[in-house]
């Protein structure tokens, strides 16, 4: 089996490494990812200049790009043959509920999905996010299912891990996404030339976190699996549509 690992955070990331030598007996692994965090960098291709791939002592591959241009780059021109499954992480937070609009974990794995690539995204969610080890070891049993079994519709899951040592994990969770709070707003400053810069805010707090939820699961100590889909479609507002437009 092929697999391709990139994330957001950067090919020098700890979750990255973890993933790759978590995955290294029952794959081959190649890591693409970028070459300075990008987080938040969503869906987002470098259209406006061209992109370079160098080789890290480690053997990682890295890009001057996002996590998106990384699969991108890997798939299209990198890679010789078509990896069997994008594997996006280990993130250093959670991306849960309305944080999938803007993760750069999650784009990654989006993007092989377009590609025709089977693709999971894995955060860690905790403050500290310490335990790696413990993400590692869902997303490898998660490939090993897919190994054995793979999904009959093309696959993109979303794998939230809370941040425990893995003999406290109470399992694996099917979950859909939860919702938060409208962002915190941003926040107003003044460099020491005397301009006026903005830090975007934090992200809101949870609002649908009830059962059923990424956000429920991992509180009470599930790993959150949620599918996701590309169609943006408001399929129930068609028909309000055509008549308002009428």
């Amino acid at each position: 089996m092929r697999i391709l690992l990139s994330n957001d955070d950067g090919y020098f990331a700890t979750g990255i490494e973890v993933l790759a030598r978590t995955l290294a007996d029952i794959a081959d692994i190649t890591v693409v990812a970028p070459e300075r965090d990008r987080s938040g960098a969503s869906n987002s291709l470098t259209l406006d200049r061209p992109l370079s791939l160098r080789r890290a002592p480690n053997g990682f591959y890295f890009v001057n790009g996002t996590p998106t241009d990384c699969v991108h780059l890997a798939v299209t021109g990198m890679l010789d043959e078509l990896p069997d499954m994008v594997v996006s992480g280990i993130n250093h937070g959670a991306n849960m509920g309305d944080d999938t609009v803007y993760s750069g974990t999650v784009a990654a794995a989006t993007e092989g999905h377009l590609l025709g690539v089977p693709a999971i995204a894995v955060s860690l969610v905790g403050k500290e996010a310490s335990q790696f080890e413990t993400a590692a070891r869902v997303a490898r049993d998660l490939v090993l299912r897919f190994q054995q079994a793979p999904l009959g519709q093309p696959a993109l899951l979303n794998v939230n891990v809370p941040d425990v040592p893995y003999a406290e994990l109470k399992g694996v969770a099917v979950t859909r996404l939860g919702k938060r709070h409208k962002a915190e707003p941003v926040v107003k400053a003044r460099t020491p030339r005397n301009e006026t810069v903005y830090w975007v805010g934090a992200a809101g707090a949870a609002q649908d976190a009830g059962e059923g939820t990424d956000f429920h699961a991992v509180a009470q100590g599930w790993a959150s699996v949620t599918p996701l889909q590309i169609d943006l479609t408001h399929n129930q507002q068609l028909p309000e549509l055509r008549n308002w437009l009428r």
